[in-house]
């Protein structure tokens, strides 16, 4: 896949496509970086959150990074229609607080606009401790 930005109608590669990128910026940490795959009025839950916009993504984002030290990734593509991706994913992270590993399993569900833009992210997770050593996803 080269480095243009993937639109809908999504096939089983740009889907696949699509959710690599995903992954690829979120594991960055940056929230500028990350904001820019959503429309400008995305509109998002996140586990109990619900907030709407770009602005509130990276508020949102530099809270939850801050928190989730040595964060660390993993999505995997679910199934997908025209305009729709559902991931599967697992993360680790050191609680800022606390010290302790943990690991987040969940699902996304996300819609996207004709340009590419993920309009809507719908997401539920888990967490769950674990120890250092149990650790699958690393720098």
């Amino acid at each position: 896949m080269s480095s243009q930005v993937i639109k809908p109608p999504f096939t089983a590669e740009t889907a696949r496509a699509k959710v690599k990128a995903a992954e690829d910026a979120w594991n960055t940490r940056d929230p500028e970086r990350v904001a820019l795959a959503y429309t400008p009025d995305s509109e998002w839950r996140n586990r109990t959150e619900f907030f709407t916009g770009r602005e509130e993504i990276k508020r949102f984002l530099t809270r939850k990074w801050a928190k989730e030290l040595e964060y660390r990734l993993m999505k995997e593509l679910w199934c997908y229609t025209d305009n729709r991706i559902s991931v599967r994913f697992e993360y680790e992270w050191k609680d800022a607080d606390t010290g302790q590993w943990m690991r987040t399993h969940g699902n996304e569900h996300w819609e996207f606009d004709e340009d590419g833009l993920m309009r809507r992210r719908d997401m539920s997770a888990n967490d769950y401790p674990i120890e250092e050593s149990q650790r699958r996803y690393r720098m």
